[in-house]
């Protein structure tokens, strides 16, 4: 049999660290003290609440940054976004169809039990039925326990991707007790119980998620790279306060009230960098992108997506959106371009082609007649509708009737998915994934945007191919057809997302996300 991944050498990480001494029994104090020790309070700022902490059910980015406290799977990235070992000590595979997972032995769950080999099928079946990001690899897939730590995996039809998807921080494949699993209900898990370096303790709706430290919580021997390696749970507690308000968030983080605030304000960036109280995070988070009405109205014609693509000037879109080049990048591929094994320039001379004098020409050559072109866009996200803003400016300069409507967030999703008689095209971004299948952008089910039968095939032959690099070559001549002949939607660029913490709080790692193991607070 092949090694796929290989079981994880064994290398030992020192930490120094900050004893942190009690300073009373608040959720908003640290505890600090003498160098050498671990302790204390964490209390972050999260700028949406989480839907659930059910990993496999929600594709909410809250959860997911939640979540990950508490859970883990067989498989987890690293740094490079490549698939490693994580309950898994070892996964083995001749043909990509049949997968033999040894499992690492004296794993507890926060309940005390053991994870068995039959806890990892009861909750690997779950995540098939649950997540959607399995597509179609994993359709009338098996696991089966061989023995209590060895578990096989045996798919319908053989897939190169099957370890990314596996291994995926988006509605990851969380592994859960069986009979939690057995017993939840259609809505999800009653009980938020893993096998991570922290426990679920208590939710507040609309406060706070407590979790605290797993003093059983056996980590992986290995040096932290990404979401992989060593984990140790060196504070007590981490308090995750549901604070939607920014200004609230960034008035907390400045008093002291919070370590760590998700959903910075770009424009307070000047603001925090220069302050040496602060820390600054910027960590790649999405693609930013205009998704055309490819069904009904003006935009369901080729020939005008194609106008209004040659006309938007990239660059001017994303400074809006994102006011520092420090914040985004100009990029034309579908998938993040720090997702190695998918970046790809494959029709990258159809983007930011920013001519609009050849525009003006085409827009006469179609016989165009001043049709209003709705775009909706949200001041729920200021980058949405800055974005929408100019792409409004530079279609009116050509002599296209671009109309902005301007709706909440929930109110543009419910619109996309259902009222196709209403929108010509709308703001939105693709968050970070690790295959183009799980590109929701792509799906069929993603409103009116892809109307494509060509690209349900496609996908299903990069899942089917032979080798990733088979699947990487389909995937080039896939990027090239949607710039070309397709054209679903304009890519503009990748963005980074911008948090901060004080500087009581020791380096924070991101990874898909903010990373709250290994990271100590002092007074």
């Amino acid at each position: 049999m092949k090694k796929v991944q290989t079981k994880l050498t064994c290398m030992f990480l020192f930490f120094v660290v900050l004893l942190l001494v009690a300073c009373g029994s608040e959720s908003n104090n640290h505890s600090g003290g003498d160098l050498g020790e671990s302790g204390g309070t964490l209390n972050v700022a999260l700028d949406a609440p989480p839907p659930t902490l059910d990993q496999p059910t929600s594709t909410a980015v809250s959860a997911r940054d939640t979540s990950r406290l508490i859970f883990e799977g067989l498989l987890t990235t690293d740094s490079n976004h490549q698939p490693v070992p994580m309950l898994a000590e070892s996964v083995d595979t001749d043909d990509n169809q049949t997968y033999l997972f040894k499992l690492r032995e004296g794993i507890s769950f926060h309940n005390g039990d053991k994870m068995t080999a039959e806890d990892v099928v009861a909750s690997m079946e779950r995540w098939m039925e649950k997540s959607t990001v399995t597509g179609n690899i994993f359709d009338d897939a098996t696991w089966t326990a061989e023995d209590d730590t060895t578990v096989i995996l045996e798919l319908a039809s053989p897939s190169p991707l099957t370890l990314d998807t596996l291994a995926s921080a988006k509605q990851a494949a969380a592994i859960m007790p069986k009979d939690i699993v057995e017993s939840a209900p259609p809505e999800g898990v009653e009980e938020y119980i893993g096998t991570g370096p922290f426990e679920f303790t208590e939710w507040k709706q609309d406060q706070y998620i407590l979790f605290t430290k797993f003093d059983d919580y056996k980590s992986v021997d290995a040096e932290p790279d990404g979401l992989s390696g060593k984990k140790e749970a060196l504070v007590d507690e981490i308090y995750i306060h549901i604070v939607p308000d920014t200004s609230t968030r960034v008035n907390g983080l400045l008093t002291g009230e919070y370590d760590f605030a998700f959903g910075i304000p770009y424009d307070t960036y000047d603001q925090l960098e220069n302050d040496p109280s602060f820390d600054t995070i910027l960590t790649p988070a999405a693609n930013e992108l205009m998704g055309f009405n490819n069904v009904e109205g003006i935009s369901a014609n080729l020939e005008f997506r194609e106008i209004v693509n040659m006309a938007i000037d990239a660059n001017e879109v994303m400074m809006a959106a994102f006011p520092n080049e420090e914040f985004y990048w100009l990029d034309s591929g579908y998938m993040d371009v720090n997702i190695e094994n998918w970046a790809s320039t494959a029709g990258s001379e159809y983007y930011n082609q920013n001519d609009k004098e050849k525009a003006k020409q085409m827009l006469e050559d179609i016989g165009y007649d001043n049709e209003e072109f709705h775009v909706m866009t949200t001041r729920d996200y200021d980058h949405h509708y800055n974005a929408g803003v100019v792409i409004q400016e530079q279609l009116k300069e050509i002599g296209i009737n671009a109309v902005l409507d301007v709706y909440d967030w929930p109110t543009v999703l419910d619109k996309q998915g259902n009222e196709f008689d209403e929108w010509d095209a709308y703001m939105t971004s693709a968050s970070t994934v690790s295959t183009p299948p799980q590109l929701i952008a792509l799906s069929p089910v993603w409103g009116a945007t892809v109307n494509d039968d060509y690209a349900v095939e496609q996908i299903q032959d990069i899942e089917g191919a032979e080798s990733l690099e088979e699947a990487q070559e389909i995937w080039d001549d896939f990027q090239l057809y949607l710039w070309e002949e397709s054209l679903p939607m304009v890519h503009l660029g990748g963005y980074n997302s911008l948090y901060a913490k004080s500087e009581h709080v020791s380096e924070i790692k991101t990874s898909s996300g903010p990373i709250f193991w290994n990271v100590t607070v002092s007074e």
